[in-house]
């Protein structure tokens, strides 16, 4: 080192994570999802505008629709009212629309009329109302219309816009109009048990235009998305104030007492059990977390949302974003928190605070240090190597039933309604014996913790944060175990 030079000072500490910079990151994350979302319709209307026509119509699959009434029809159809333009209906925008019908055993009849004027053939008919269709895999709802066959044939009717009968492949092509209309098939002689193969398209001209449009929007959100996003998270002191006069970076922060350095894993985990816990408080936890889990809802799509961003530099610069990855943390502080509190542990009865920060004197505390180079590729395939984690995992904390989690992203894959899993399970039976001995018993206690030590540092590998591999191993108890960190 030369004269006049001075060893490297660390660098300042990020600005401190504000409500305001808070939300302008969650809303920043929440209009980048809806702009991917748009994106994501976008790309499927240019696809099947450009790849899925045939003879230049959208078609549906072709799939028998029979009943044993006299005539099957559809609901009423509103195409249009007097609140939109008459161009939304041209040939131009929407185009034709299109029906084929094949008949099993007799010739059949496919017409469409108005509302009204089918209404009044079928008075008094017996008929199937289509109600409900879905084509993966296909099935039909039709509600049925008692009353008796029809006096006259459909083919003798001169009130059908467009109309067709015949025996084999029939077709029907319509121009779109105004006013509410009804599609029918029937047999030609107007007998009982109707049975068709159906298809139905549409020319949809408007698609590709309605696509790139919402490709554009959807382009436009992510890019508004991302610049919050940014700006909120941005880690970096300012240009301006690093050059001011009688600044000078700060001295690193100094630990606080209770803070534990990591050893087995760089994640590092802490929950001191409190020493004296109500014996009822527990029961009612789950009301009083309610704004916890509203606030933790939005930041778990932000931290999914943020995760793929992360994701996405890491492919390019080998470097995990410091914003993102403190707001990222910050999540899963919160999260440890709210659950060391709750139903995770059940470890303290004082109530979670609602911050990102961390907080060195609440019993529960996590931090996962910050990794200077991560590969550019391992975590395409993190998902796959974690499998046999996400398996315990999923037994540890639940996820393994019929359930719907909830939480920040890996949590919400982890945490199940189903069927409880282990963690929940010795939270209850704590619970239970303090409710009737005022004691927590500590060997539980240390159980709880050391299974949710290791959902957390999966957590951590699952979200990019860290590259080193969890171990397969539970180190128990409210500290990380006395060991130094394994290169």
């Amino acid at each position: 080192m030369t004269a006049g030079t001075s060893p490297e000072t660390p660098p300042r500490p990020s600005r401190p994570w504000t409500p305001g910079r808070v939300a302008l990151v969650v809303v920043g994350a929440l209009v980048t999802l809806l702009g991917m979302g748009l994106l994501a319709a976008g790309c499927a209307g240019v696809w099947a505008d450009q790849t899925q026509r045939e003879d230049g119509y959208l078609s549906t699959p072709t799939d028998r629709f029979a009943t044993e009434t006299s005539a099957i029809t559809s609901e009423s159809l509103k195409l249009v009212d007097s609140e939109v333009p008459d161009w939304l209906i041209s040939e131009d925008v929407l185009g034709k629309v299109r029906l084929r019908a094949s008949g099993s055993q007799k010739d059949v009849f496919v017409g469409i009329a108005r509302t009204a004027l089918v209404n009044r053939y079928l008075r008094g008919v017996q008929h199937a109302v289509v109600t409900d269709v879905s084509y993966d895999p296909f099935s039909v709802d039709y509600r049925t219309v008692p009353g008796h066959p029809p006096a006259e044939s459909p083919t003798s009717q001169p009130f059908w816009d467009e109309s067709t009968s015949g025996s084999g492949a029939q077709e029907l092509v319509w121009d779109v109009k105004e006013g509410r209309w009804t599609v029918v098939v029937m047999n030609a002689d107007a007998s009982a048990g109707v049975s068709a193969d159906l298809v139905a398209g549409a020319e949809l001209d408007f698609l590709l235009w309605l696509s790139i449009a919402i490709l554009v929007l959807g382009a436009l959100l992510v890019a508004g998305g991302a610049a919050m996003i940014y700006a909120g998270a941005r880690h970096t002191v300012s240009r301006a104030t690093a050059t001011s006069p009688g600044y000078a970076p700060l001295p690193p922060a100094v630990p606080a007492a209770t803070s534990v350095r990591p050893t087995v894993y760089p994640v590092v985990v802490r929950g001191d059990l409190d020493p004296h816990l109500s014996r009822w408080l527990w029961l009612v936890k789950w009301l009083l977390l309610i704004p916890h889990y509203i606030v933790l809802v939005f930041l778990g799509i932000a931290f999914g949302v943020l995760t793929i961003v992360a994701g996405i530099a890491i492919l390019f610069t080998g470097r995990y974003p410091r914003g993102i990855f403190d707001f990222n943390v910050g999540v899963i502080r919160w999260t440890w928190r709210v659950m060391f509190y709750g139903y995770w542990a059940l470890g303290t009865d004082r109530y979670p605070p609602f911050t990102l920060a961390d907080v060195a004197d609440y019993p529960a505390t996590v931090d996962i240090a910050y990794p200077e180079r991560l590969s550019r590729w391992l975590w395409l395939v993190k998902w796959l190597l974690a499998i046999p984690h996400f398996i315990l995992v999923a037994i540890f904390v639940g996820g393994w039933g019929w359930g719907w989690g909830w939480g920040p992203l890996p949590f919400n894959d982890f945490q199940g309604a189903g069927f409880g899993g282990l963690v929940d399970v010795l939270t209850l039976v704590a619970g239970v014996i303090l409710l009737f001995t005022t004691r927590y018993p500590a060997t539980i206690f240390d159980f709880i913790i050391g299974l949710d030590r290791w959902v957390l540092r999966v957590a951590a590998y699952a979200s990019l944060m860290r590259d080193e591999y969890p171990p397969f191993r539970a180190d128990m108890g409210p500290r990380e175990p006395d060991r130094t960190i394994e290169p």
